[in-house]
């Protein structure tokens, strides 16, 4: 299966994407993650309204095979977060960049996206050249 990249998305190096709508980022794990995760089994996000910091662990995401930590890779406020997917994280996997979305956060500063990575970029820190 050729895993896609968004174009209109900025990725992090621990797998985070973020699409930028204004001052609101919608934030998600990047189909490569999901698939190397395997089959996931329960996610930990955090509520609304709670603040999130860029480069802090905003919760987790737990499969068959490992539990690991999700970092923000902006700073904001969470406004949404995407219950349906929190009840069955098993469908993250179908639509990564659609209806997977972990959660909608105001941001605080648009500029620390500067360091995030293209879809290029990201792809071929990934899957190598």
């Amino acid at each position: 299966m050729a895993l896609e990249y968004p174009d209109d998305l900025k990725y992090l190096d621990s797998h985070e994407y973020v699409r930028l709508e204004g001052e609101i980022a919608t934030i998600g794990i990047s189909a490569f993650a999901v698939d190397q995760m395997g089959d996931i089994v329960f996610l930990e996000l955090p509520d609304v309204g709670d603040a999130l910091q860029k480069g802090a662990s905003f919760g987790t995401i737990e499969s068959v095979k490992a539990v690991e930590d999700m970092y923000a890779p902006i700073s904001g406020t969470v406004i949404e977060r995407n219950d349906v997917i929190v009840e069955a994280p098993e469908h993250l996997g179908e639509d990564p960049y659609g209806e997977g979305w972990l959660l909608k956060v105001r941001i605080n500063d648009p500029d620390e996206l500067d360091e995030a990575l293209t879809a290029d970029e990201y792809r071929v820190q990934v899957e190598g050249e």
